[in-house]
């Protein structure tokens, strides 16, 4: 277990579903049985793996792109190329404005939430059990960013501000703002009730993008959770494998989908009217 007392089962749940946080007001970490809900509690443990897998992304590709050679290959190379031409046709396929930043933008995207959503994979207990007994005596840990509703929501907060750009950019805010009046009814006397049914759909981009991500991820970990709490030690493989080998196919899946609503979005953003 991750901490230094027996526990029951539901505390077990409950401490696994504990973040590390930090009260920026008074600048000490929050313990679980204190745990107030307010501005100025941040997740650290949620931020602290979002940067520390966005850096292994970035030197993982800077390293290989900086030796990569024209012949044979190695392993890692062959994965990599394979990674971008997947990105790179979908992208081909689904956007069909002009910009450079869009089929980066997408491949940081999908390798960085397929890694979020890869420490799903890890031991239930094995970092939290490092992270109190071996490094700093930390109260709580949760090692998933993608089942913390705060980064998927700042992530498509991201999408939904290049949304408002391209639009901007694409149609002028004159026509951005014509859109949101004029459609679906285009009668100055439906102006009200098009801004209502078009402010709605604006929103619920970004929204549904980042609880769809969090809802499955959240999931994912809660069933991890449940095996390890209420099966004993011995026989939490029976589940755990399966369930690892069909998460696998989920961590990949919601990592694609949200790189291709992103795309999709930004398409529609794109598009001249």
């Amino acid at each position: 277990m991750a901490v230094g007392e027996a526990l029951s089962t539901k505390e077990y749940i409950g401490h696994h579903l504990h973040h590390l946080q930090f009260n920026l007001r008074t600048l000490k970490i929050v313990t679980p049985d204190e745990a107030p809900i307010n501005f100025w509690i941040c997740n650290i443990d949620s931020i602290f793996f979002s940067v520390m897998l966005g850096c292994v992304f970035l030197v993982i590709f800077r390293t290989v792109a900086q030796s990569a050679t024209s012949g044979v290959p190695n392993k890692l190379q062959a994965a990599i190329e394979l990674v971008i031409s997947f990105i790179d046709q979908n992208v081909r396929e689904m956007y069909h404005g002009n910009s450079k930043i869009i089929a980066p933008l997408a491949l940081t995207i999908f390798v960085w939430v397929f890694l979020m959503n890869f420490m799903d994979i890890l031991p239930i207990d094995f970092l939290p059990y490092i992270g109190e007994h071996c490094w700093l005596s930390l109260p709580a840990l949760r090692i998933v960013p993608s089942a913390d509703v705060n980064i998927t929501l700042s992530m498509s907060l991201g999408v939904f501000i290049l949304m408002l750009f391209y639009s901007i950019k694409i149609k002028g805010f004159k026509g951005f703002s014509k859109e949101l009046a004029l459609q679906p009814f285009n009668h100055p006397i439906f102006i009200p009730l098009n801004l209502l049914l078009e402010g709605v759909s604006l929103l619920s981009k970004p929204i549904s993008l980042g609880l769809r991500l969090f809802g499955n991820m959240y999931a994912g970990e809660l069933i991890f959770i449940l095996i390890a709490g209420l099966l004993p030690w011995w026989s939490q493989w029976v589940l755990n494998v399966p369930w690892s080998i069909f998460h696998i196919l989920i961590i990949f899946l919601q990592a694609f989908l949200f790189m291709v609503l992103t795309i999709v979005y930004l398409s529609m953003a794109s598009e001249e009217h």
